[in-house]
């Protein structure tokens, strides 16, 4: 396959116009603006300044996922409205204010927007005399304890201590923060439990103990998840609030606090904002880390809610997760999430192809001179209902260029491809063959065609134009049902994938030797890191290469405008790349440029809407 599009030597330089980061040495007398290590640029485990200068937390969608009741936008989480929370199969909260929140996601949604703590505890019904969660701390010992609500007499309270075995800084930070020190814990201080003094006064010590569980989000314990109680243990949570920098702090959380860099990327968030987990070489001790660079505590991997941008967390399930979630006492903050997560990822469907396809038997015979087989530069022709996102943009009669179909009414191709007359194009869903359609086939017309408003001809910057297809008469979809059409995910990250990830491109182009081609080719591309390398000042914003820098596999095997498609370790395929451009197509050093899609997610979603562009942080 050949990009069209390709010219060498033809493009106008254009020096490379850079952002300015204000950035600063990490220094003990000033608090950061992000994350980093000081005087320390370089550390084994903790990953490099580029990456702690974004100053990346728990809500940069860029490297984690939004909570239910959050929404990504612009690489930020934000709150969502209330009633956009999933209303089926949830349990009911009782608030703080003793009003009854229909869901976990709902109480939380009116938290984020109030920015005050909401949430008490899972109940029924909240009643004026009814007991809500409290915490307390001794004056003298500063050990904590927690009055929970009998869930069998909603007008009581049990008052338990906090096991030691399950205090540790993800608890102490949200316990801190909810006794009003925004900057959370110094440490998980544990002690001894105490024992009742005599007095007058008898005062009542709890004589059993209950481990808490946090995310490290929440706004007060009663938001954990509460395990099953157990006998008194020998040790219990002690309160020991950050009061500020102590000796042997070197690294500062984005929010200001000073840790340890022993703490860094140790699965637990030290920080209160997660940003010691953000940027990773790698995980001390047993903790995950996912190829986005986050570290995760063990107990997230197999839990059933994905944590890792590829899912990679979620490839196994382990069994001890599904063991601790059946002994505990109520239900658990984490298992809401979980179903919320559930219920609105399955609204959107995009990624997975339609396996009960049945493949025609016809065979495909491609003979070049002396009778061999010619397949394109690692490619290879693709099976009649294999890529089911693959469209062919039709201009004056034939495949002017390829494109991906993005659910709706909606498809994605380069720029360069189109022209504002949609009467001019139709789109071609399952073909096959280049010549002749197959039993699925279906030919769409166009209904207006947006191109990226700072699209430069000359440069191929911003190379992304979105096809609008015309809809059905009194219908609200653009082609009949088909089970040959499957949508792709759009990426809403630069970091979902990362370099010598294994990806495919598709499309009718010419052979490498400049044969046309008779059917659908796809061939597996590597994603390439620091292209700049290869193509100067010449590589723009929202540009990416993939390819082998021996030249054996190009881009130039797809279409201008036809996908580059990268799958997750959960089998998701997401819309990567456009084929855009590139020079002296497979030959060594000279990789084909996409047009990064995840780049240009908000514009996407800017005239699609937010239900079509992505499977996940719906």
């Amino acid at each position: 396959m050949w990009v069209m599009m390709r010219r060498g030597g033809l493009f106008l330089l254009v020096l490379l116009v850079l952002q300015t980061l204000s950035v600063r040495k990490l220094i003990l007398t000033s608090p950061p603006q992000s994350s980093g290590l000081m005087d320390r640029p370089e550390h084994e485990v903790v990953g490099s300044d580029q990456c702690l200068m974004k100053s990346f937390t728990r809500g940069s969608c860029a490297l984690v996922f939004c909570h239910p009741w959050e929404r990504c936008v612009n690489g930020e989480c934000f709150c969502k409205p209330p009633d956009h929370c999933p209303t089926t199969n949830v349990t009911s909260v009782c608030g703080r204010d003793k009003r009854v929140y229909r869901s976990y996601c709902h109480g939380m949604a009116s938290s984020c927007r109030n920015r005050r703590p909401i949430v008490s505890h899972f109940a029924e019904t909240c009643l004026p005399e009814h007991q809500i969660y409290n915490s307390t701390e001794d004056a003298r010992t500063h050990v904590i304890t927690l009055d929970v609500p009998n869930p069998l007499n909603p007008e009581t309270a049990d008052r338990k201590f906090i096991c030691g075995s399950s205090w540790n800084m993800a608890a102490a930070n949200v316990y801190c923060r909810e006794r009003g020190h925004l900057l959370g814990a110094q440490g998980a201080d544990k002690t001894r439990p105490p024992v009742p003094r005599r007095t007058s006064r008898e005062t009542f010590v709890p004589q059993s103990c209950v481990h808490v569980q946090c995310e490290g989000l929440e706004n007060n314990l009663g938001e954990c998840a509460l395990l099953k109680d157990t006998d008194m243990e020998q040790t219990v949570a002690k309160a020991n609030c950050y009061s500020g920098p102590v000796k042997g702090c070197n690294f500062y959380c984005v929010n200001s606090k000073c840790i340890s860099v022993e703490q860094a990327c140790d699965g637990v968030d030290d920080c209160g904002d997660q940003s010691d987990e953000m940027c990773c070489r790698k995980c001390r001790g047993d903790a995950f880390r996912c190829n986005s660079g986050v570290c995760i505590p063990r107990s997230a991997v197999g839990d059933g809610v994905r944590d890792c941008l590829d899912g990679g967390d979620e490839v196994e399930k382990l069994k001890s997760n599904a063991a601790e979630m059946e002994n505990q006492d109520f239900t658990t903050p984490k298992n809401e999430i979980r179903l919320s997560r559930q219920i609105m990822e399955s609204l959107v469907t995009c990624g997975v192809p339609n396996m009960n396809i049945v493949d025609d038997e016809e065979e495909v015979s491609w003979r070049g001179r002396g009778g061999r087989i010619k397949r394109v530069v690692g490619g290879l022709p693709a099976q009649p209902h294999q890529i089911q996102w693959q469209v062919a943009l039709v201009g004056t009669g034939k495949i002017h260029c390829g494109g991906a179909y993005i659910g709706g009414c909606w498809v994605l191709t380069a720029a360069h491809c189109v022209r504002n007359q949609p009467s001019a194009f139709t789109v071609k869903f399952s073909l096959w063959k280049k010549n002749r359609a197959q039993a699925t086939t279906d030919i769409v017309p166009v209904q207006n065609i947006h191109i990226h408003p700072e699209y430069n001809d000359k440069t191929y910057e911003n190379d992304i134009a979105l096809v609008e297809l015309m809809k059905l008469p009194y219908q609200e979809k653009c082609l009949p049902d088909n089970p040959a059409v499957r949508p792709v995910c759009v990426p809403w990250t630069p970091h979902l994938f990362q370099p010598n990830h294994t990806c495919s491109v598709s499309g009718w182009g010419r052979t490498a030797e400049r044969r046309a081609a008779r059917v659908l080719l796809w061939a597996n591309v590597s994603l390439i890191h620091e292209c700049e390398r290869f193509y100067k000042d010449r590589l723009k914003a929202g540009m990416m290469c993939a390819g082998d820098l021996d030249g054996s596999v190009d881009s130039c095997q797809g279409d201008s405008g036809g996908p580059l498609v990268c799958e997750d370790e959960l089998g998701v395929s997401y819309l990567w790349g456009i084929v855009s451009w590139g020079d002296k197509c497979g030959e060594p050093g000279f990789p084909g440029v996409y047009t990064q899609v995840a780049d240009f997610f908000e514009w996407i979603r800017l005239h699609t809407g937010q239900p079509l562009v992505t499977q996940f942080n719906a």
